[in-house]
């Protein structure tokens, strides 16, 4: 066998959505940057987010406003300081997707002429949402492929796996005596074609891999969701936080031809109404802002009355709007629900609520460094403070764009003075075999996302954790003895960075003895006075 091919560059990026493209933009001006895509380069949560983008460029609406919504969502959890800031740079941010290309909605101005349409989400007191119809994400993440691939300093890697990161301390540096930081050299990587580990040295490395939503049995995520990057980054030593909260989208297609499929929050800010299965409205009945509540609140009334009725699901319906206005502003949606027999001009949409977004992540600073030098996190791989106990809708596309900006800004002042890393070693596969065990893999897998969704989901108990943990122990060892003795393939180094993503959430809700924005426990249902996030050190 031929040994693995190095790649030597100024920044490894992984994770190819809006935070690893926008990144990658600002930079290949002045740097060799590598993009590393799990799968094809349009793959991932970029391109299936619907609602949009928010901003504040009505005169009506205020930075005060998008910050103090932000903080009310976020439910005492949010960093005030850094919601400032990325409200703040969020007008900039809209205007460089422009001058990309972005094509978001406009609409006749009063005096004419075109003006953005924006639109109102959950959580937010004005319309400031910027969006392409209902599939914004999609517009941005193509948009910024094109990009991406007429720039000659980028040299994109797709179909490849980050495996796990190298550092200075990996390689037997003692930083401890003498006092430099722990520092990123680079990454190990399987790819998936070639099937084999590669190894590929940077100076500076940025994880834009998203999220860790595949952990649950139900999610509206995309496959590659696996929460790679929060996993490399805790082996390698990086702090994690507030990783129980994880946001349940309130409406996901409920059908059995199509059960991973987002209903926009969009819908609800254009009035479409929950209802149970009678016709009848329930969310007036849990908070006064009905069915523009924030996300959690939503997600918890749904499953409240799922559970209550003995119901399967409960309906979203939208018909009473006009044919036209329907078309016009949900085209994708209507376009969906329609292969499933569904028409939304004049029938309601089943729904239930599914895992969506890790509000947690990676501890960064506001340059969304990690505390490993050179290692840089961005978008929901992060923990930036934006977010709190619950994100905001349109807030995560948005801090995509604005840390990827702070990162590239960052990581150009200091590139002239770091030097190349050294030759790293290849990776030593001579004492594995080929696995003849490949359903272990698949029951680990099914069992993992079955008992988070039981026991770590909507609503949560100390029993419920207390079974979770032991299971999640017991498949640690069980995944960890394979890996030691067999080749990687996709589908272990996925299961084997789930499993440690469960740990990290199931061990975070066990520490937080309230409950709070997206962390409802049976046993502790009132908020703490004084709330602080829950920080775990490796």
């Amino acid at each position: 066998m031929k040994d693995p091919v190095e790649y030597l560059c100024d920044v490894l990026i992984i994770g190819s959505g809006a935070a690893g493209l926008s990144l990658a933009l600002k930079l290949a001006d002045h740097a060799q940057v590598h993009l590393l895509s799990k799968g094809p380069l349009a793959e991932g949560s970029t391109f299936y987010a619907q609602g949009g983008i928010a901003a504040v460029f009505d005169e009506t609406d205020s930075i005060e406003s998008h910050v103090a919504d932000t903080l009310i969502a976020g439910a005492g959890l949010c960093d005030p300081a850094v919601v400032e800031y990325t409200a703040r740079q969020a007008p900039d941010a809209i205007q460089w997707l422009i001058e990309q290309g972005v094509p978001f909605d406009t609409e006749p101005s009063a005096q004419g002429k075109a003006a953005y349409h924006l639109t109102r989400e959950g959580g937010h007191s004005h319309r400031r949402i910027f969006h392409a119809a209902d599939a914004t994400g999609k517009a941005v993440q193509l948009t910024l492929n094109e990009r991406v691939r007429q720039h000659p300093n980028i040299h994109i890697l797709e179909r490849v796996n980050a495996l796990d990161l190298i550092t200075s301390a990996k390689l037997g540096d003692d930083t401890t005596k003498t006092g430099e930081p722990n520092r990123i050299l680079g990454a190990y990587v399987w790819n998936r074609d070639k099937e084999r580990v590669e190894t590929i040295q940077a100076r500076f490395v940025a994880m834009a891999t998203g999220g860790a939503s595949k952990v649950y049995q139900y999610t509206s995520n995309p496959d590659v969701s696996s929460g790679d990057g929060i996993a490399m980054a805790w082996r390698a030593g990086c702090r994690v936080a507030n990783m129980e909260f994880n946001q349940f989208h309130p409406t996901s297609l409920f059908h059995p031809d199509d059960n991973n499929f987002l209903l926009t929050e969009a819908l609800r800010g254009e009035g479409a109404l929950l209802k149970r299965p009678d016709g009848s409205r329930f969310m007036p009945d849990y908070d006064s802002r009905g069915e523009l509540a924030p996300r959690d609140i939503v997600a918890r009334a749904i499953d409240h009355e799922m559970k209550r009725l003995g119901a399967e699901c409960m309906y979203l319906d939208i018909s009473h709007q006009p044919r036209d206005f329907i078309l016009k502003h949900f085209p994708t949606i209507y376009e969906r629900c329609l292969k499933v027999g569904i028409d939304i001009t004049c029938q309601a949409m089943p729904v239930v609520p599914a895992a969506h977004y890790t509000c947690g992540g990676v501890m960064v600073d506001e340059h969304s460094q990690t505390d490993i030098s050179g290692l840089y996190a961005i978008g929901e791989v992060s923990y930036t403070g934006l977010h709190g106990a619950n994100r905001m809708a349109s807030n995560s596309l948005l801090e995509c764009i604005v840390f990827a900006r702070a990162a590239g800004q960052d990581i150009l002042a200091k590139l002239a003075s770091t030097p190349p890393p050294p030759i790293l070693p290849l990776w030593d596969e001579s004492r594995v075999a080929d696995s003849d065990e490949e359903v272990v893999i698949h029951h680990n897998w099914h069992e993992l996302r079955l008992f988070m969704w039981d026991y770590v989901g909507i609503v949560r108990s100390n029993k419920r954790l207390e079974r979770a943990k032991r299971r999640i122990e017991l498949l640690q060892q069980e995944i960890e003895e394979y890996y030691r003795h067999f080749r990687v393939s996709n589908n272990l180094l996925e299961l084997r960075n789930l499993a440690q993503v469960a740990e990290l959430i199931i061990r975070s809700a066990m520490a937080r003895k309230e409950s709070r924005g997206l962390h409802y426990t049976l046993d502790y249902p009132d908020p703490a006075p004084d709330p602080k996030p829950t920080i775990l050190e490796p």
